[in-house]
């Protein structure tokens, strides 16, 4: 055969095995947090705006997903089955076992306004939140739930953000207002890490390295630890004046980071945290970010962040759900894999950054 014909038909088995990929790409259900009101949700105000869980469809569109929630501040997955989610609400914890189309308040009348709510990727019957007054976990899929605070101060036990170790079952880290805590035994006792002089608003576990991980405070600056969250110490070249309010590690770069603040704006750092650049540029309403209330970064009104799976594809253009995009005051993204796929991770490129 002529050596130009072998090309062709190479190229074309190339071409063909590329569509065979694409076409097997892991598939990603896109589910935001919204609280979009308009800032007239007040007694005897007929506001017809719809708030809470929204899913992206294939067409770009994004439906509204059961209750018309006032506010929703977080969401977690079962890596096992995407149809049962959990979400951080005014009201509690939310439960739906069928992808929205039925929920239940979870816990009972004394949890209101949990803070944040994570499913143990290793052990998806646990799921754990923090609330205002301390912490619950729940040990049967989110059905029932019990106080879970050995350790944990009777005073200054708000926690604000809850992440799951990865790499191990009930290794847990939480953010709250005296600082850090982590427990090793599923939240069957806490020891107390770090201590700050007010709330720690964010931690992130490096999807690179699991020994890595970084919290933002509202007065002790940007923290590192490299053992696991034994250990912190302060980095070094970011402003502590001012409350931070997010951390993101770049998913597919080791020395790209990023923090959020209402007054610095976006901080990035190309070299693993050694150095930081202010990042304003293009930013709306000033130079503002805004805290989404959960561990993402959120540019300016409108154009969450974003997280995603190995493999998954994410336009750095996210159209919010059909309402002005000024009026959003709490968003959230997530990219929950399909049963059986990967777990999600953040991903600071898909966000625009």
């Amino acid at each position: 055969m002529p050596t130009r014909n072998i090309t062709l038909a190479l190229l074309g088995w190339c071409a063909a095995l590329a569509v065979s990929l694409a076409a097997a790409a892991p598939l990603h259900d896109l589910y935001i947090c919204a609280s979009n009101s308009r800032g007239t949700r007040v007694i005897g105000f007929k506001d017809t705006s719809l708030n809470g869980v929204y899913r992206r469809e294939a067409d770009g569109s994004f439906t509204h997903l059961g209750l018309n929630h006032p506010m929703t501040l977080s969401v977690t997955f079962d890596p096992r089955d995407a149809r049962l989610f959990y979400v951080a609400s005014l009201s509690g914890i939310l439960r739906t076992p069928d992808g929205g189309q039925t929920w239940r308040v979870a816990t009972d009348w004394d949890v209101t306004e949990p803070k944040s709510v994570v499913v143990d990727p290793n052990d998806p019957d646990t799921v754990y939140a923090g609330v205002p007054d301390g912490f619950i976990v729940s040990r049967d899929r989110g059905l029932t739930w019990v106080r879970a605070e050995r350790g944990l101060p009777e005073r200054g036990k708000y926690t604000q953000v809850v992440q799951v170790d990865r790499t191990h079952a009930g290794r847990v880290l939480i953010g709250c207002e005296t600082g850090i805590y982590l427990t090793e035994d599923g939240a069957k006792s806490w020891r107390h890490v770090f201590t700050c002089a007010a709330t720690v608003e964010d931690l992130q576990q490096s999807p690179h390295d699991p020994l890595f991980w970084l919290a933002v405070t509202q007065a002790d600056g940007a923290l590192q630890s490299r053992d696991g969250g034994f250990s912190w110490t302060k980095l070094a070249g970011v402003p502590a004046e001012h409350a931070l309010y997010n951390v993101a590690f770049d998913a597919l770069n080791p020395q790209r980071l990023a923090l959020a603040s209402w007054t610095y704006g976006l901080l990035t750092s190309e070299d693993g945290g050694r150095t930081w650049v202010e990042r304003k540029a293009g930013s709306m309403r000033r130079s503002s970010i805004r805290r989404s209330s959960s561990p993402m970064i959120s540019a300016g009104p409108g154009k969450p962040a974003a997280w995603k799976g190995p493999g998954s594809r994410v336009s750095p253009s996210c159209p919010g759900p059909p309402a002005n995009p000024n009026h959003f005051r709490h968003e959230k993204i997530h990219f929950p894999a399909r049963a059986g796929g990967p777990a999600g991770r953040p991903d600071v490129r898909a966000a625009g950054l």
